[in-house]
């Protein structure tokens, strides 16, 4: 961390009170220190935050839903790998294997029968047409009908009865990416302008279950939670109450946080699964 960086963020460069693997911590922080964060995100997020609540009205609208999930994924993944930056894509692959291994835990540790596993564990921008952004949230809500309801587990299960099998450690190196000089846009100004082309090429009831499935943290946690024996989880969880559906208001931070859950539940696991190796 340069010296010339704020206080604040050398602080938090070295602040590990939540679990966060070092690659991780390192793409955020100078995604952070992305001049067009500061200067060009707020004017993005202004603009297209008013277009996003134009199209959600008129999706709301009794009027006949349509959808295109191949021009969806097609256009991200183009712009992803003309404009977003190296950091930004990064961060991105990085959420699709943080997610399906916490998944793929809950799923493989869970009494009852199993549920079918989450595959979506993409190692560069082309393989997310295939892994796609809309299977991501798809995956996760049959994940979720597949378990059914919770029954707390009288008692955590101990360290050797917990299963790993399914469960794929992070390789940063196994990352395609080709970098390109127009890739210059930080993490942040990248979603204020997919939101708004998710909320048009998305049915109304397909985008309002995905800007709900954040919700879903909560619950995520608390089963983990009960699984491990670690009541503190649900404290990683920013977006809670999965019954409480709400629209596109303050979208960008809730879709961050939960970037930022996944992470932190990612490495709390990972710490775990490592002292039990050794």
């Amino acid at each position: 961390m340069s010296k010339k960086t704020s206080a604040y963020l050398n602080a938090i460069a070295n602040d590990n009170s939540l679990p966060i693997e070092q690659a991780a911590l390192d793409l955020w922080l100078k995604d952070l220190q992305n001049p067009l964060r500061w200067g060009v995100r707020p004017l993005l997020q202004f603009i297209f935050a008013m277009l996003l609540h134009i199209i959600w009205f008129f999706k709301r609208l009794p009027l006949p839903q349509f959808s295109a999930h191949k021009h969806l994924q097609k256009l991200i993944c183009w712009f992803c790998s003309h404009f977003v930056s190296r950091e930004a894509n990064l961060l991105i692959l990085r959420h699709y294997a943080t997610e399906s291994n916490i998944l793929n835990f809950l799923a493989a540790n869970s009494p009852g029968s199993p549920a079918n596993l989450v595959n979506l564990y993409p190692k560069s921008i082309a393989d997310m047409q295939h892994a796609s952004f809309v299977d991501h949230d798809q995956e996760l809500f049959r994940l979720f009908a597949e378990l059914g309801s919770w029954h707390h587990p009288e008692q955590p299960l101990k360290p050797t009865e917990l299963s790993w099998q399914q469960w794929q450690p992070i390789d940063m190196s196994s990352f395609q990416l080709t970098e390109k000089r127009t890739q210059w846009l930080d993490f942040e100004s990248a979603h204020a302008l997919f939101m708004c082309l998710f909320c048009l090429l998305l049915t109304r009831e397909e985008y309002r279950d995905a800007i709900n499935g954040f919700n879903l943290d909560q619950s995520i946690a608390k089963r983990i939670a009960d699984l491990i024996g670690d009541n503190t989880l649900t404290e990683m969880a920013y977006n809670k109450y999965p019954h409480y559906l709400v629209g596109p208001w303050n979208l960008g931070q809730r879709f961050l946080m939960h970037g930022f859950f996944t992470e932190h539940l990612y490495a709390y696991l990972e710490q775990r699964r490592i002292r039990k190796e050794h």
